[in-house]
Order: structure tokens, then C-alpha cells, then sequence
């Protein structure tokens, strides 16, 4: 990539203008960049349309095409018509498509000191020294990645308020204006995270959401933040979750607590955006009752029905905490009468930090395979973006904020394929065989990740607080819930009927899935099942067999992948940090392997039957 901002736009100029006044300023601006580089015989016209509302429909005939939308619809249409031209597809005749869910959500998660929680890419692009302090280039350029992967609602403020984050909407609610005023053109609608306790900043001596006065400071901010950004999407709220404050201190529920904030909102048009990652960070690893994948189901399913129509409860992808494998959330398939947003990890924080190679796709596909689409009507994803001169830490991590672009506005058009072929191509313009090449590595980086670290499901043997690199022991001991209980004879927890329940909070058909070894997945088995090292796996293979093969073909594939990439044409810049971190995971495969496979054998006292080398 010539400039790391422009990532899959490199037909696009690297600065954007910054006397926008609509998306559709931007989106004939882009179109007079591009057109005559991609197809200068092509003629496009921009007719609005609200009735298309975000969506659109392009007519082709000859050298002319038309692009029917609403405000941002046409800007959507744009993008998508220039990067066709671009990854060489065939204009069809007639297209229209439109966005699945209406909330197409970054959660950025940056202090107001200007360290990122959990960002692998640099510093904060949004906060410096406890103020809002940003490149208004870099803004614009971000407002256009977004927009053109159908991106909607930015986030830029950590979930866990620090202060002085709480003075975003008070004191610096000006500068958090000119910020919006800045995305506004792109289509893009910005979300603040809150401080559930911030009444009590102003003498009020609780955060009780039944108490009038409370309730009263809400609404009386609200007018005032929307006096001031008439289009903020809304807020977003972290409650009773790892010593954040919430409606449990006072005895009421999430119910009661969210609703609160939603009337306050609702006479503007926000949305009040509620995460589910509730759960007991204090639990005594001797508790042998308490499993903290129940935690959110346990806390919320109850409840369907009984949030307001302007709350979004946003669930993560699975019941832990953006594990390299987990089930399904059952909460995600449990609330029929409430709104819910799907949360994933762009950041990699246990994926590999945007040090080691992790392409999502995969991943994503594998969850809507056991999700219906209407379960949801929101998306919202970590970001993985920083102030680094590569925008996310590894070139390679560029494809997972596209990628999620594209599923949020469609994830039945985001096959891992196709998707990962596309990026390829916009990128790099690779001849055939190197975008092949690159593909295939792509493509087997989520199952080759998975093989060197924790298996089938186990969860959770990373390095405590820091979550790179192997420490099968780590969280064995400490109050996080992240249990899995190997010793001389087994490994996993039991979450069949008869061990936790858990798996009873599923549906029939994945309960029934899942409950048995026979048909539950090989990959989830120790999520599931607590079984012996000499369990007989479907292959044939005895369980911890399957350990030490999966860790010696894990390290194996980087070796192959090293070697791959270093044939690549790539871009300078691009080369010297694909060169660096291939590298690191490199050394950090191997750590995994040996650290993981030793840790079994000196459990278990079971040799390879390949007779490879095990450390004793």
C-alpha cells in the first residue's frame, strides 16, 4: 500500500477535502477522482431517491450508469461501483442492494489520555493529554474508510469512562460537535460511551435509575448534548461489568437501568446501546457451581420484553470474552423482543495482536451459520485502528475492518473467499498466482492460530493481562471464571446437563449438538465436555494426541506462511513490517507449541506416537 490510509481505496487521492457539506458532495468528488484512472469512458450520474434510504440501485446501459439512493445511499453506491471497477468485476445491468441491519458499528476503545485499551495499532487518533485531539486529515480519511465499506456509527471513547472522559458530554461538548461535523458528510453518526454513575459528579448522591433526580439530570444532559449534535446515534453503556458502576448497586435490573437513559434520548432519536458483558469477576476458582458462560444469558433472558424500544443490548459473539474459539452466545438466540447487537474483536486481543497473521471471515461465517439473521438489528465491532503509520498494526489486519464492513451491511454476501479475494485485489493488484498465494494464507490463518494455542475449545491459557503468548496455567487460579481444570487425567470443563447446564440454555437443535462427544464439534469439545486424555476422537486419533499434532502442524503452517509471503511482491512498507511480525509469530508458534505440548506430557506421562520432540 502506497498510503496506509487509502489501504483498498489506492485509486483514490490521500487527501480528502475538507468543505463537504452531503455524501453526495463526497461521492461526486470521489467519482471525478477515480473514473478516469478506472474507466474513463464511463459516464455516472448521481439521482437521489429517499425512499432507497441507505441503500441503492445502479442501471447500466452502454457507457452510462445511474445511481439511485438516498443521502447516503448514493455514497455506498459509489464506493461500491469504483471498487467493481477496480477488482475487475463486470458491471451487471441493474444492481440494488441495502443494508441488512440499520446500526453498522466501531467501537473505538480510547482514552481520553491517549492510550488505546486493548489497540495493537498506536495511539488514540481521537485523544491526547485528556482532550479531543486529532488530525482533521486523518479524520476525514477515516469517515471515508468507513463510508466506503457501509460503516455508520463511530464510537470513539471507551466503554470503561474514565475520567476526564465524562466531560465529553459536558465540558467538551463543543469540540465533540466540530468532530461530528467532520464524519457528517461520510454518512457517519457519532456514539459516545457514558459514565452510568456521572450524575453524582454534580452533587446528586446516587445513580439510582428510579430516582427522579436522577432521571431528571439524564434528561436535562440529553437536551443539551443534542442541542449541540442534533445526529449523535447515541450512547453506549458498560454497567455492573468489571467494577463499573450500574443499576445492580441499587437493586434494580438492566431493565430498569437502561430504560432510564433511553427516555431521555428517545424525544431526539438516540439509541442506547447496552453491552451484555456482565458476568462475576470475583469468583473463587475453588466455586465449582458458578460458570461465567452463563452469566449473561442468566442476567438478560428474563428481561426480553421489557427494554424500550430505543435500547440495543450488545451481546458478544460468544459467552466468554472474544475467545480464538467459543459457541455461539445463547443470548443471541434467546430475546426475540428486544433489540440486539452482535459484538465481535477487530482488535486482536487474543487473536494475535495484530502481531500474528488472523484473518476473521472465517470465523464470522462459522456464527451466522447458527444464527438467524433477524436475530439481530445491529452490529458492533472493537476497533482495530491506531495513529501508526499502518492504521492497523499489521497490513494483513486491514482486511478484518473491511471484512466487517461488508458483513455488517450483508453477511450473506461475505463469503470468506470472495471477501478475502476482493481485499487482494483492491490492495495489492497482484498478478493470479501471488493473489492465490496470499489467499490461501489468509484463509488458513484462523484454523493455523487455533492449532498452536489453546485446544478445542479449552479457552483461556494465555499470558494474564498482557493475552499474548502461552501460559496454560495463568488464569487457572485467579477470580476471572477461566477454568480448565487439567490434571493427570482429564481437561475441560462439563457443561452437559449433567455437569453445569449450560448447554441447556441453547435450542434443541445445538443443545442436542452439543450435549454429545459424538456429534458436538471437535473443535468445542473441551468447551463442553470434560473428558480423558485417551478419549477416542471421531478420526481415530486419542484426545491428546490430537494436542500434540495439532501444535506441531500449527508452527509448521507459519514456517510455510513465512516462506509464502517472503516471495510476495509487496509493497515496501508493507514488506518490512509483514517481514517483522511474520517473525514474532514465528518465535511465538513455537513457544506455544513447545510450552503446550510439554505441559500435556508432563501431565499425562503419554508419548507422541510420532516420537517428535516434547520437552520433559
Amino acid at each position: 500500500m502506497a498510503n496506509q490510509w487509502l489501504s483498498w481505496l489506492p485509486f483514490l487521492p490521500a487527501d480528502v477535502p475538507a468543505d463537504f457539506a452531503s455524501p453526495r458532495e463526497v461521492a461526486a468528488f470521489e467519482l471525478a477522482q477515480a473514473l478516469p484512472t478506472l474507466s474513463p469512458n464511463l459516464h455516472v450520474s448521481l439521482a437521489e431517491d429517499d425512499s432507497l434510504g441507505e441503500g441503492f440501485h445502479a442501471v447500466r446501459k452502454g457507457d452510462d450508469v445511474t445511481i439511485f439512493g438516498g443521502k447516503t445511499g448514493l455514497l455506498y453506491g459509489t464506493y461500491w461501483l469504483l471498487m467493481a471497477l477496480a477488482s475487475g468485476s463486470a458491471l451487471p445491468e441493474d444492481h440494488s442492494s441495502a443494508p441488512q441491519y440499520a446500526l453498522r458499528m466501531i467501537n473505538c476503545w480510547d482514552n481520553a489520555d491517549g492510550n488505546v485499551e486493548r489497540g495493537y495499532s498506536g495511539r488514540s487518533l481521537f485523544f491526547q493529554g485528556g482532550k479531543l485531539t486529532y488530525d482533521p486529515a486523518r479524520m476525514r480519511q477515516l469517515g471515508r474508510m468507513m463510508a466506503s465499506v457501509g460503516l455508520n456509527v463511530l464510537c470513539i471513547n471507551n466503554v470503561n469512562v474514565h475520567n476526564p472522559a465524562q466531560l465529553l458530554i459536558e465540558d467538551d461538548l463543543p469540540d465533540l460537535a466540530k468532530l461530528a461535523a467532520i464524519f457528517r458528510p461520510f454518512g457517519v453518526r457519532l456514539m459516545v460511551s457514558i459514565d452510568y454513575s456521572q450524575p453524582m459528579r454534580h452533587g446528586i448522591p446516587t445513580a439510582d435509575p428510579l430516582d427522579e433526580r436522577v432521571q431528571a439530570w439524564w434528561k436535562h444532559q440529553a437536551e443539551v448534548v443534542y442541542a449541540a449534535i442534533p445526529d449523535l446515534a447515541g450512547f453506549l453503556v458498560k454497567a455492573d461489568s468489571e467494577h463499573r458502576p450500574g443499576p445492580f448497586t441499587y437493586g434494580r435490573n438492566h431493565a430498569e437501568g437502561a430504560n432510564m437513559l433511553a427516555r431521555a434520548l428517545k424525544p431526539f432519536g438516540g439509541m442506547l446501546v447496552w453491552r451484555c458483558f456482565v458476568y462475576n469477576c470475583q469468583q473463587d476458582w475453588r466455586d465449582e457451581k458458578t460458570d461465567r458462560p452463563k452469566a449473561a444469558y442468566e442476567h438478560y433472558v428474563y428481561l426480553d420484553g421489557q427494554f424500550d424500544d430505543n435500547v440495543i443490548l450488545q451481546v458478544k459473539n460468544g459467552p466468554f470474552d472474544f475467545q480464538v474459539r467459543e459457541p455461539i452466545s445463547p443470548t443471541l438466540l434467546a430475546m426475540p423482543k428486544t433489540n440486539l447487537a452482535l459484538e465481535w474483536q477487530l482488535a486482536q486481543e487474543y487473536t494475535g495482536q495484530q502481531i500474528d497473521i488472523f484473518a476473521m471471515p472465517v470465523m464470522w461465517q462459522e456464527l451466522f451459520a447458527d444464527m438467524p439473521r433477524n436475530s439481530i438489528m445491529a452490529m458492533a465491532a472493537v476497533s482495530n485502528l491506531g495513529n501508526d503509520a499502518c492504521m492497523t498494526g499489521h497490513p494483513f489486519a486491514a482486511l478484518n475492518f473491511f471484512a466487517y464492513g461488508a458483513l455488517a451491511w450483508d453477511p450473506d454476501a461475505c463469503q470468506p473467499d470472495d471477501i478475502i479475494h476482493r481485499w487482494i485485489r483492491l490492495t495489492y493488484r497482484f498478478a493470479p498466482d501471488d493473489e492465490n498465494a496470499l489467499a490461501d494464507v489468509l484463509l488458513g490463518s484462523r484454523h493455523a492460530y487455533e492449532q498452536y494455542t489453546a485446544p478445542l475449545g479449552i479457552c483461556w491459557m494465555v499470558t494474564p493481562n498482557q493475552h499474548y503468548g502461552p501460559s496454560p496455567d495463568g488464569y487457572e487460579y485467579q477470580a476471572w471464571g477461566t477454568y480448565h481444570k487439567a490434571d493427570r487425567n482429564a481437561i475441560g470443563i462439563d457443561r452437559t446437563a449433567d455437569g453445569t447446564g449450560y448447554v441447556l440454555q441453547y435450542p434443541e437443535a445445538l443443545r442436542r449438538r452439543f450435549e454429545s462427544t459424538q456429534t458436538c464439534p471437535d473443535e468445542l469439545l473441551l468447551f463442553f465436555h470434560r473428558l480423558p486424555y485417551t478419549f477416542k476422537m471421531r478420526d481415530g486419533r486419542t484426545l491428546i494426541q490430537r494436542i500434540y499434532d495439532d501444535h506441531f502442524e500449527g508452527y509448521e503452517w507459519v514456517e510455510r506462511a513465512a516462506s509464502i509471503l517472503k516471495a510476495l511482491p509487496l509493497p515496501d512498507f508493507d514488506r518490512a513490517l509483514v517481514d517483522e511480525r511474520i517473525g514474532r509469530q514465528l518465535h511465538n508458534a513455537r513457544e506455544w507449541r513447545d510450552i503446550i505440548n510439554t505441559f500435556f506430557h508432563r501431565l499425562s506421562g503419554i508419548e507422541d506416537v510420532h516420537e517428535r520432540k516434547i520437552y520433559r
